[in-house]
């Protein structure tokens, strides 16, 4: 299954009219989308592998669906910095951002410096996708160093006075995610988290806080304490 047209005709298969009226529930537009469930997606993306041409065409069909498979098979080492600028300027809903920066961004060797040039841009989707990405590399990025981290936080204090939905949520799972990647990591998004906690903006106070109850809870303190030292 290696052309547009195949993968095309196996998702319309496997779309359904209640899926698509579902997304709506969970944030997700619905005008571009035919209704196909994570699950399935996952099994097509199996089926074909990283294919990075494949994914190009996928995306530029510009179905949700479509664009989602690209993210889960392309060839992160062939994504360029170009690539993942144009495909973020696509991004309009927290679907396709966080699959395409979860499965595919933070793999590649411009994750980094994509998060630190979009976590002030103004577009919507873009700015999430810094925090996404951010988020992600906490997981996926296992020889980054704590300082790269801490420069996260920085982003992240400055993002967390966004009152957009979809940027404040991904600022505070990016805040959570760094206090979870050991101690010292911990202790630095702590004090973040009280600051903003203590802010006199009301988003900025949200994320501090809703952060907090995770960040100083005991079942992390125990996990971060039972983690080998690097």
């Amino acid at each position: 299954m290696n052309d547009v047209k195949t993968a095309l005709a196996w998702l319309e298969r496997h779309a359904s009219k209640a899926t698509r009226d579902g997304m709506a529930r969970y944030g997700v537009p619905s005008d571009t989308a035919i209704g196909v469930t994570m699950a399935n997606m996952k099994v097509l993306a199996k089926q074909i592998g990283r294919n990075h041409e494949l994914a190009e065409g996928l995306w530029k069909n510009g179905m949700y669906e479509a664009r989602m498979v690209a993210g889960l098979i392309d060839e992160p080492a062939r994504v360029t910095a170009a690539q993942m600028d144009r495909w973020a300027k696509d991004f309009d809903n927290w679907g396709i951002c966080d699959t395409v920066c979860f499965a595919l961004f933070d793999r590649t060797p411009h994750a980094w410096k994509k998060v630190a040039r979009w976590h002030d841009r103004r577009e919507e989707f873009v700015k999430r996708a810094a925090f996404a990405l951010l988020w992600g590399l906490t997981v996926h990025d296992k020889e980054a160093g704590d300082n790269a981290f801490v420069d996260g936080l920085g982003f992240i204090e400055q993002g967390a006075t966004d009152e957009r939905h979809f940027v404040k949520k991904a600022v505070n799972m990016a805040l959570r995610a760094v206090g979870k990647r050991n101690a010292a990591l911990n202790a630095a998004a702590t004090k973040t988290a009280q600051r903003l906690a203590t802010s006199l903006d009301e988003h900025a106070k949200w994320v501090g806080k809703d952060a907090l109850r995770e960040l100083t809870s005991p079942a992390l303190a125990r996990r971060l304490a039972a983690k080998p030292k690097r």
